[in-house]
């Protein structure tokens, strides 16, 4: 099977449908079907199918070329319906402007960031709705995304089922304690079990937050504190099962823009996580980013866990929930070899064990300075109320430190808009491969590739020098505390080949320097 093209043209997603002939006792389980799809030029993507319920399975494909594809199945066992069926689509080109316009997502050249099949760069910009996918509606979560798109985020980490064995509550997402179920075994240890029903219903939520931009990061089965800390199922799943539903993820969700965050929270020295990584490498023939988001515990657990596997994309740190600004673990992280893609995933929620916990202007300075000590991936914003899906201000069962506002009302805390304008500062900066390269701005906190674009946050203003300037550089100081940039102009180099620049004032600044005439670095 070869490789998608490294550039592609987004087209409109396929879907093919499947009866078996015969009764089938555990489908999910028992069954396996896949479709291979070869188009014009010869190539050849092969795709898992998903169970739907009952004997139905169905295949989600997105085509990297305009025109015919030949598809061919294969069952394992070979049931009359599903094996050896085959036939002919045609393609056409996405028509659309919005997210499925630029494709799917893979790794930079350098493997510093993320961009899309088509080139165009994916700075991630992130949201923490972990439970989502269990307690919103669909009303609720259109009201969810549309206040994150005008916000600037444009990714949401998801537990993509309620992690935690031994929590019980009504099974409706309105209720106070409610959750849905997606393995009605889960409490029992095992993921064997599926519900069809409750993937009918997060594909209805994913397509809210694909149609408002924003990426759905899916984590499958959580391995940190999870929804209310009554054991988690994602320290000790069965290996098999635990990739059996990776697989079905890729299946069900890999046909449009998704990373896959295989391991969250924890050590990752589980003995599923090699599995489940070995599952998305193989079934995802698109190569969508994949990664771990460690726990806190870094001198403890050493958060290196799977550095050198082919399927490892990005790794997060987390510095957890106290206000403070620590950027150690990001350096050490992105100065690691192989290179991956680095953030924080877990800085202090704002609101989180109190109001003025992680507040506000707080988080501007820590989205910022994670950045530029080398988080070239994005940046991760969380809010109390809002991670656990709190349905009310006065929903009980929850302890003190997780008794926060509702997810409504989480929404509007001000935090957000500070992390928010990331996003407003960096587009049209080129930004792809940037590494920590204090050395290029005279010992500053810096993200650069020398000669050609600089990144370098001032918390206080003050004087930045830029070194190894061999061009004329644009220059832009950007405000974060109120997301507006300053006049533009054009610097040349000094005879040494430095640039002294002066902040405006002695605030907030954000540096942007990047070449005057911009070259494109999005292909391999």
């Amino acid at each position: 099977m070869s490789t998608p093209p490294q550039t592609s043209t987004p087209c409109e997603t396929i879907e093919l449908n499947f009866t078996a002939a015969v009764p089938l006792d555990n489908p999910y389980v028992e069954q396996e079907l896949q479709v291979a799809f070869t188009g014009p030029g010869g190539a050849c993507i092969r795709r898992p199918a998903f169970w739907m319920g009952g004997n139905s399975f169905g295949v989600r494909f997105a085509p990297t070329a305009p025109g015919p594809w030949r598809w061919q199945s294969t069952a394992q066992p070979p049931t009359r319906g599903l094996h050896d069926q085959n036939g002919e689509v045609q393609a056409i080109a996405y028509g659309g402007v919005d997210l499925r316009s630029k494709g799917l997502l893979r790794m930079s050249p350098g493997g510093r960031n993320v961009i899309h099949a088509t080139g165009a760069p994916f700075f991630m910009v992130a949201d923490t709705p972990w439970a989502l996918p269990w307690r919103a509606t669909l009303e609720d979560a259109t009201v969810y995304a549309q206040d994150r798109k005008a916000a600037g985020f444009n990714a949401a980490l998801l537990m993509s089922v309620q992690p935690d064995r031994f929590a019980v509550g009504p099974l409706d997402r309105s209720a106070f304690g409610g959750f849905d179920v997606g393995f009605s075994d889960l409490p029992q240890g095992h993921l064997n079990q599926l519900v069809p029903a409750y993937f009918d219903k997060l594909d209805a939520l994913i397509d809210v937050l694909i149609n408002h931009d924003i990426v759905p990061v899916l984590q499958p089965v959580f391995q940190g504190f999870g929804w209310k800390g009554l054991t988690v199922l994602g320290t000790h799943a069965v290996p098999a099962e635990y990739a059996r539903y990776c697989k079905y993820l890729v299946a069900r969700y890999g046909h449009q823009p998704a990373m896959w965050l295989i391991s969250a929270d924890g050590t990752a020295h589980y003995d599923c996580i090699k599995a489940a990584g070995a599952a998305v490498q193989k079934w995802d023939a698109y190569e969508q980013p994949t990664g771990i988001h460690y726990s806190p515990f870094e001198y403890l657990h050493g958060n290196r866990a799977h550095q050198n596997a082919a399927w490892l994309d990005f790794q997060w740190c987390q510095t957890g929930h106290r206000s403070v600004h620590d950027t150690g673990p990001v350096k050490r992280m992105q100065a690691r070899v192989p290179i991956k893609a680095v953030a924080n995933g877990e800085p202090t929620y704002e609101g989180i064990l109190n109001p003025q916990n992680g507040a506000g202007v707080w988080q501007m300075h820590e989205a910022w300075s994670q950045v530029c000590a080398g988080g070239t991936m994005g940046v991760v914003y969380g809010a109390g109320g809002l991670w656990q899906w709190k349905l009310s201000d006065d929903e009980p069962g929850w302890p003190a430190w997780a008794d926060g506002p509702s997810w409504k009302r989480a929404l509007t805390l001000p935090g957000r808009t500070f992390v928010g304008y990331l996003a407003k500062a960096l587009a049209g900066f080129d930004f792809i491969d940037v590494a920590y390269a204090p050395h290029l701005a005279g010992g500053r906190d810096c993200v650069a590739r020398a000669a050609e674009s600089y990144l370098v946050f001032m918390p206080d203003g003050g004087e930045a020098k830029l070194q190894e300037v061999t061009r004329p550089l644009r220059i832009r100081w950007f405000d974060p505390e109120g997301g507006v940039f300053g006049p533009e102009r054009v610097e040349s180099a000094s005879l040494d080949g430095n640039v002294s620049l002066m902040a405006p004032s002695r605030k907030p600044w954000v540096l942007l320097a990047d070449l005057a005439q911009p070259q494109n670095r999005g292909s391999r």
